[in-house]
């Protein structure tokens, strides 16, 4: 089954946050973006990936369109760890993360997608089997900086059925109205995005206790410091929650032999997809260390990272963004309520895109590499 065409659709989706918006990771985010990647086959089999992600598509898009897409075209579909492997020395001059890998991660996921529709099956039944019928979901908070509007969207988080929120918070009155707001019997973690030296994030750990964080996340500037990363791991109480930055399988190995995390949180849109997501599962156990996806998106990234968890020996978490969009194209498959997301049914990812949403809010034309 070969490929024979690929699509690239930008959509950009405005949002609400429950109140004024941010900057958040340096950027203030004004719509929800997402990079749509469509592979056709000459089987008539259609896949949908995503590349991250927000506002890097550009460059992502470009790199699919320009190198990473034309690799692909005329090879075969099912042959996934091959395709996979051969793709990934291909490109390596271009990096080892960043857009180039964000493009293979979308064509990766439509793979899965194509091979789980090709079998009649959910993708989580390719990866070992579905442990549950709906996962557990987390909030995971827009950056919000005021205490008292933090207080407020926890409290309203906790109403919906939520058992454990995240915030992106640097405050410490932030992380206190959190806790105020949550109550004490909800898992309060807090993704800080890189911002402090070793000594800093030592220093804010223990500023942080007395709100007892389930974990901080990545606390350390550079991402790739992991030893710094284990010092604070090691000088604190707080659990440690990174990775949604390292470049696949050999950079989470690093960190779990330099022991600098006690939760791993691989990005499926970019660290080359599902293909590279297993491998990095199986290094995980076999270090003893919690693995939770990192899933900051709402396209066919989110619905295989529902799959991805729902296989999951353990009964872990799924990340969910709290952003309301004004529209989705793919309905509410990734909604939570009471807390919890139904993993799909349906063969693949589940759930096809509603092409007139896409076309309603696309940015620019479609990319299309033949």
């Amino acid at each position: 089954m070969k490929i024979t065409s690929i699509h690239t659709h930008h959509v950009r989706i405005p949002f609400d946050m429950g109140a004024p918006k941010q900057d958040f990771a340096g950027l203030r985010f004004p719509t929800m973006d997402h990079l749509l990647v469509q592979v056709e086959t000459d089987a008539g089999l259609t896949g949908w990936g995503e590349g991250f992600g927000h506002s890097i598509i550009p460059a992502t898009k470009t790199a699919l369109e320009t190198y990473v897409g034309p690799w692909f075209i005329g090879k075969d579909a099912t042959d996934i760890n091959a395709l996979h492997r051969d793709a990934a020395q291909a490109f390596h001059i271009f990096g080892r993360n960043g857009p180039v890998v964000y493009a293979h991660s979308g064509i990766d996921i439509a793979l899965w997608d194509i091979a789980g529709k090709r079998a009649g099956l959910p993708l989580c039944d390719l990866l070992g089997g579905a442990r549950r019928k709906e996962v557990r979901a987390y909030a995971s908070l827009m950056r919000y900086v005021n205490p008292g509007t933090v207080g407020r969207i926890c409290g309203e988080m906790v109403g919906r059925g939520f058992k454990h929120i995240k915030l992106h918070e640097h405050g410490v009155d932030a992380v206190r109205a959190a806790r105020e707001g949550a109550g004490p019997d909800i898992a309060i973690m807090n993704d800080v995005n890189c911002p402090w030296t070793v000594a800093q994030a030592i220093e804010m750990e223990r500023a942080y206790r007395p709100y007892d964080l389930h974990w901080l996340e990545e606390p350390v500037w550079p991402p790739e410091d992991h030893a710094g990363l284990a010092r604070v791991r090691r000088g604190g109480t707080t659990r440690i929650a990174a990775g949604e930055n390292a470049a696949g399988l050999h950079d989470f190995c690093d960190m779990f032999e330099t022991g600098s995390m006690d939760v791993a949180q691989p990005s499926v849109t970019k660290i080359g997809g599902i293909t590279e997501m297993r491998k990095i599962i199986a290094a995980a156990k076999a270090h003893s260390v919690q693995l939770i996806p990192h899933c900051a998106y709402f396209g066919p990234g989110n619905l295989a990272s529902i799959h991805i968890v729902a296989s999951l020996a353990t009964d872990t978490l799924l990340e969910n963004i709290y952003a309301n969009l004004e529209a989705n194209p793919f309905g509410d498959a990734m909604l939570a309520k009471d807390g919890k997301v139904r993993v799909p049914s349906g063969p693949g990812l589940g759930v096809e895109p509603d092409m007139q949403i896409v076309e309603t809010y696309r940015h620019g034309p479609v990319g299309v590499i033949r």
